[in-house]
């Protein structure tokens, strides 16, 4: 995909005034120090095709695994930045982000699958990609294989030697239960925006939602928001609030990335809290509700949004290090311990955190 022009126009608001909200003359975000979009042009010139053709087949046999993948980078980015943290084991001394509570349903498959795809990049071109950059890589062609849109993404990305605490995890990452106010709150950590929140949470396009993360909708009692036949067929899913077991996020075209996830919000038909409350504030609604009848309009501010998050607080240059293993720190590298928000207090230099 390295021809892949970035999907990122100015929209013209004179004919949407309901979107007043969203409608913001925009261009691609600025770069961040450090990445460019031609980063291994010389280094690695078939990157991105080994990466999408790897990506065809395997969706082709699981059409999950693009969900997952998408969601691995989202995890990853949101805590300590897009570092590839969020990759590495840890031990029963020091778990690693994989042990902490948001993560423990993301799919071993997709972690599988970036250990597959670096395989295949050192084969071809050495050890020159980093992690990050593969993760990143590899969430575009999950929306972009699903039916989404085609962008160019920032390479330059360098991994990190640490992972976040289990306490940070949770600090960061948004969860499914939380109203807009508290999402917006969780986003403004990253610097990100209402505009952002309503665009990212379009990558629920695509993959499942387990009963634990959407029970407090269904028990005692219907929440009010909910559709009445959406929440019998819930409840069909999950009959009581300790079921395991797993629902399709978007009713309507489950494996297809599209706006029809923002049609489920008007319906009274999304899945989390974090989903229908975005109908239900009135900082959100206009933009769901544009996002719902246009789609070229989604995609155009998911892919912004997207590009925005895949350069939160990146290593570039001589920070950070391209791992042998995705898995696991170089060895001898420095960094043993986890990373904290504490960190936050003392970093500095070009690779250090900043919220």
């Amino acid at each position: 995909m390295a021809a892949i022009k970035t999907l990122l126009l100015i929209f013209s608001c004179s004919s949407l005034l309901i979107l007043s909200s969203v409608c913001e003359a925009q261009t691609a975000p600025p770069l961040v120090k450090g990445l460019n979009y031609t980063f291994y042009k010389t280094t690695c010139p078939n990157l991105e095709s080994i990466i999408t053709k790897q990506l065809k087949s395997a969706f082709s046999n699981n059409s999950g695994l693009a969900a997952g993948l998408l969601r691995l980078h989202f995890h990853d980015c949101f805590v300590q930045g897009c570092d590839g943290s969020v990759l590495l084991d840890g031990s029963t001394s020091k778990p690693s982000e994989k042990a902490a509570l948001p993560n423990l349903t993301l799919r071993p498959a997709a972690f599988a699958m970036i250990n597959t795809l670096q395989g295949l990049i050192v084969k071809a071109c050495g050890r020159v990609v980093s992690c990050a950059d593969i993760t990143a890589l590899a969430a575009r062609d999950a929306v972009a294989l699903s039916g989404g849109p085609n962008y160019s993404v920032p390479l330059g990305r360098r991994d990190s030697a640490t992972f976040a605490t289990n306490a940070t995890v949770i600090q960061f990452l948004p969860s499914p239960r939380f109203n807009v106010t508290a999402l917006l709150a969780a986003l403004a950590l990253n610097n990100l925006t209402v505009n952002d929140l309503v665009a990212l949470s379009g990558g629920h396009t695509i993959g499942i939602g387990h009963c634990a993360a959407f029970s407090n909708r269904l028990f005692p009692s219907r929440d009010p928001t909910m559709d009445q036949t959406f929440f019998k067929n819930l409840r069909l899913t999950c009959p009581t609030n300790q079921t395991v077991n797993t629902t399709n996020l978007d009713v309507r075209t489950p494996n297809t990335f599209d706006n029809k996830y923002y049609v489920d919000l008007v319906n009274r038909q999304g899945l989390f809290t974090s989903d229908q409350d975005m109908f239900v504030d009135s900082r959100t609604k206009p933009i769901v509700t544009g996002f719902s009848t246009n789609q070229s309009l989604f995609f155009e501010k998911f892919v912004f949004s997207m590009v925005k998050m895949g350069m939160l607080n990146v290593l570039t240059g001589t920070n950070g290090q391209i791992r042998a293993n995705c898995s696991a720190k170089n060895p001898g590298t420095v960094g043993d311990g986890a990373w904290s928000v504490v960190d936050l207090e003392v970093g500095s230099g070009e690779g250090a955190a900043s919220y």
